[in-house]
């Protein structure tokens, strides 16, 4: 879920676009950002993390000066885009609330400060447990995720909530068949990319957390569209579904769960409107916010994917996406 955006085709914003964030790469002018408000929006904060609460460069340590932990206070493990986009939600609802962020490196601790989010590495340790967890942090960059899971859930006071960002791509079902939660999940066995997650949700159920399955996540310049729209033309079936969920309504729906307080459930989080690799370019080459054109996708074998479907999740948690669909998110009629 988390991961560099692709850095060749990073939209050039004109006066008035959206800023991209601390993290962003320099955008060379092949694309240029869409103007989504005539008040370009602040992704972060930008207050500074008290100085009075140190913090950790070494894994396996215990956080120096966090032994005073608040009812509201939030850890995420993989402090990234939509990590970010969390903690900056987080804070507006809970002012003076202390955010930790553990993450596998130090590259970003000093972007994570300017933003108000106390950082370490993961597998560093509280001397009071938290409140609130939300873990996700990818598996690409770990060596045993299920065991970096257990660690998180060490952190956790079992009180407010542990939530996991996990993936769709776990419910069994293909051939544009329509998926819910009450869809089965795919067994134990049937691929290393599902068994890596599948054992992760099983540490956070276990401990009481909940599990929030998300289609792909996408922005202005992430997602799918945007790696395709780099390759310009793609050996893959036009009519292959996708399912999606823009990040600022995963970040979103991520802390409506957490505020509910739920125990060892599983949450479906998509727009619930799917669409074909060909209906999603078809929207990126009419929106007119990128002056790259996309090609054409030209294979005619692969899986049809499937169509997801949340509405239990909606009407549970109380949660209604910002950007209804991808198509109306580029400013175009569904």
């Amino acid at each position: 879920m988390r991961g560099p955006a692709v850095s060749s085709l990073l939209p050039a914003p004109p006066p008035t676009a959206c800023p991209v964030s601390a993290n962003a790469l320099h955008p060379p002018s092949s694309v240029r950002l869409p103007i989504l408000s005539a008040r370009p929006p602040r992704l972060f904060l930008s207050r500074r993390a008290p100085a009075a609460l140190g913090l950790s460069h070494d894994t396996g340590v215990t956080m120096v000066g966090t032994d005073i932990v608040g009812q509201n206070d939030l850890l995420i493990v993989g402090p990234g885009v939509l990590g970010r986009l969390v903690a900056q939600k987080w804070q507006e609802e809970h002012p003076g609330c202390k955010v930790f962020g553990q993450s596998a490196t130090t590259d970003h601790h000093s972007e994570l400060t300017h933003v108000g989010i106390i950082p370490s590495l993961k597998g560093s340790t509280f001397p009071q447990k938290v409140p609130y967890v939300i873990f996700c942090a990818p598996p690409s960059r770990s060596d045993d995720y299920a065991a970096d899971v257990r660690v998180a859930a060490s952190n956790w006071s079992n009180e407010g909530s542990f939530l996991f960002t996990s993936s769709t791509a776990l419910y069994d079902c293909s051939d544009n068949g329509l998926c819910n939660e009450d869809c089965p999940s795919v067994p134990i066995g049937r691929g290393p990319r599902t068994d890596v997650l599948l054992k992760a949700e099983n540490v956070v159920l276990e401990a009481g957390g909940c599990v929030l399955r998300l289609a792909g996540l996408y922005k202005i310049d992430r997602g799918a569209h945007f790696f395709w729209l780099r390759k310009g033309s793609l050996d893959s079936r036009p009519d292959h579904i996708i399912n999606q969920i823009h990040y600022e309504d995963a970040a979103s729906l991520a802390i409506s769960i957490m505020k509910k307080g739920h125990k060892g459930r599983i949450f479906l989080g998509c727009d619930n409107k799917p669409l074909s690799r060909q209906e999603i370019m078809d929207a990126v080459n009419r929106s007119g916010k990128f002056d790259t054109k996309f090609e054409g996708f030209t294979g005619r074998d692969g899986p049809l994917g499937k169509r997801m479907e949340n509405l239990k999740t909606r009407v549970e948690i109380g949660w209604e996406p910002k950007y209804p669909s991808f198509t109306e998110f580029l400013g175009l009629n569904n």
